[in-house]
């Protein structure tokens, strides 16, 4: 019985504590005290309650501005957004900061977030690559901009497994023609994607798919377009062969080869 009323005691200091705690906040939210407003807003921050400490810091960020501290507010702005996972806002406040306040102590931090928060809204491969593009220009500018920082190796990370993510992009679209039986339009893409990233991991897959849309397109034509597309699919199948001899694909193209020279010796025996 004695244990249950400690415990119920405690439990009812620490309701009374939060509920203090929460008439404190809101008596703030409307006080005119921005100092104040300002140190609860970056304490708010430190406990992890960044809703909390991004309302206040919105509310004194133009109070501050031209002062000394006008940095790190815009900094604890910027940080409190981040920590809510609104990365839109975030790199907003932080590329705020970077351009407004060169000298400021928060700066190489600054231009690092700025990138950091486009690296965070780049979505998956099949979707627009917007946020990935500004991903590589803005942490290629940290590195001009850094070059002895020690975010340096972390930058070159970012940088690269977003190139990947748009050589994947370029694969799946050109790979899109080709399914939905395009293949004039696949041809295109595909070489498009070849050009664009002539060292991707999918080389030989888009090069076999060049020559099966080729094969493909000439299959389907009508005939008097056959014995030129034919003989685009033949020129196609040199191609992929001198690169990749042996693999995957070998059997299948060697079968469109021979199907297309066949063609290619009838029409030649028949003229």
């Amino acid at each position: 019985m004695f244990k249950n009323r400690i415990v119920i005691g405690l439990l009812f200091v620490a309701a009374a504590a939060i509920l203090s705690g929460c008439g404190e906040y809101e008596k703030l939210l409307k006080s005119r005290d921005f100092q104040k407003k300002y140190e609860m807003g970056v304490k708010l921050y430190n406990d992890g309650e960044y809703a909390k400490a991004a309302t206040l810091l919105d509310q004194v960020a133009n109070i501050f501005r031209g002062t000394t501290k006008a940095d790190t507010v815009k900094y604890y702005q910027a940080k409190s957004y981040f920590g809510q996972r609104d990365y839109l806002m975030a790199g907003y406040y932080f590329n705020e900061l970077s351009t407004t306040y060169a000298s400021s102590n928060f700066i190489e931090e600054s231009d690092f977030m700025v990138g950091y928060c486009y690296y965070k809204q780049s979505p998956r491969p099949e979707l627009d690559q917007e946020a990935t593009y500004n991903t590589i220009t803005a942490m290629q500018m940290f590195m001009v901009k850094h070059p002895a920082s020690e975010r340096i190796p972390e930058c070159q990370e970012i940088i690269q497994e977003m190139s990947d993510k748009l050589v994947e992009k370029s694969y799946i679209s050109a790979r899109l023609y080709y399914d939905l039986g395009y293949y004039k339009s696949a041809i295109l893409a595909l070489r498009n994607s070849l050009i664009e990233y002539p060292d991707t991991k999918y080389r030989e897959e888009l090069m076999f798919l060049i020559l099966k849309s080729s094969y493909l397109l000439a299959d389907n034509s009508v005939p008097s377009k056959q014995r030129e597309r034919f003989q685009a699919t033949v020129d196609e199948y040199y191609s992929f062969i001198s690169e990749f001899p042996e693999g995957p694909h070998t059997r299948e193209a060697k079968r469109m080869y021979e199907a297309s020279n066949a063609y290619l010796d009838n029409q030649n025996n028949q003229s």
